[in-house]
């Protein structure tokens, strides 16, 4: 049975989620290298081929109308399909080469983009890796909406239904300013030492903090008000002596030197979170993807994981 042509092009949706991200016909023809004039003409073509008013606009302002919301979101679902649909024929004959778009978490990329970086370099010589740092929701609507083809994060429950793979699993640590007596003492730390201590965490946005907030809050640990922007930024306060904090494992060779700060492990069953690479259900790049996890799992420093996590590495696990 023959199929008749659509009464639009890809080309009228791009042009209809810029309007509707930008809120203005002429920078979303700006960004789509196109005159205003022909980037409005094909959007009145779009606007009468499905007979909707997509945009309400006059000489002060341009918005979506309520039935403009819903068919602009079908459109950019259309669009994320034609780019997978592109970049599955492009990597047909080599899933590794090109370019990979990954996000990544500030709490991991200064820790471990170097290893990563230069292990997916020797490993998948053609291929291109660019990295975008940002906080997981940002990372997570990117991946959506298709600006990235994965992101390495923490794993929570607002990551989703995704299609993941387990890098690392990163256990916590205390840290203390350096004349502490809570750092000084021997051994391991046990949740009851931290009733009533004043712990700073870093700022909204941040997993690391939720994370480390709820094993707190069970500490019975007191929250300071001030909120840091980075990990660098919370060990240098604690080091001033403003409460003492947790950080991620991983972190702690970078950060505990420079800041003089004295590290304690926490006792079984540690609070930690697992690293993971995710990416888009169905996604083209699935097969690749895996080998990418598989090659950042084994430039991860392994004396900083979690013992289980240790433990459950074996030769025929990391072997590609």
């Amino acid at each position: 049975m023959p199929l008749a042509p659509h009464p639009f092009t890809l080309r009228q949706l791009q042009y209809a989620v810029a309007v509707a991200e930008l809120l203005s016909f002429r920078k979303a023809a700006e960004r789509c290298f196109v005159s205003q004039p022909s980037l409005s003409a094909q959007l009145q073509q779009l606007e009468d081929s499905l007979g909707v008013r997509l945009f309400e606009r006059n000489q002060r302002r341009v918005l979506l109308t309520t039935a403009g919301k819903d068919l602009v979101e079908r459109a950019r679902r259309v669009l994320r399909e034609s780019d997978d649909l592109l970049a599955a024929a492009k990597r047909a004959g080599d899933p590794l080469t090109g370019l990979l778009r990954i996000g990544v978490i500030p709490t991991v990329s200064p820790y471990l983009l170097p290893s990563v970086t230069i292990a997916l370099r020797a490993t998948f010589a053609r291929l291109t890796t660019v990295w975008v740092e940002d906080k997981t929701a940002t990372l997570l609507r990117g991946l959506d909406q298709g600006s990235l083809d994965a992101a390495l994060l923490a794993l929570t429950p607002e990551v989703g239904e995704v299609e993941k793979q387990t890098v690392a699993v990163d256990p916590f640590v205390l840290a203390t300013g350096p004349q502490d007596p809570l750092g000084a003492r021997g051994g391991d730390v046990r949740p009851s030492e931290l009733r009533d201590v004043q712990v700073l965490l870093l700022d909204d946005g941040h997993c690391f903090r939720e994370q480390a907030l709820a094993f707190c809050t069970t500490a019975k640990a007191t929250e300071l008000a001030f909120r840091a922007t980075s990990l660098p930024t919370l060990a240098q306060m604690v080091a001033g002596g403003v409460g003492v904090t947790l950080l991620p494992r991983l972190a702690v060779a970078t950060e505990a030197p420079r800041a003089q700060l004295q590290v304690r492990p926490f006792a079984q069953p540690a609070p930690h979170r697992t690293l993971a690479l995710v990416w888009r259900r169905g996604s083209p790049l699935a097969s690749a993807l895996r080998q990418v996890a598989a090659t950042m799992r084994d430039a991860y420093p392994q004396d900083v994981q979690h013992p289980a996590a240790q433990r459950a590495r074996s030769p025929a696990r990391t072997r590609r």
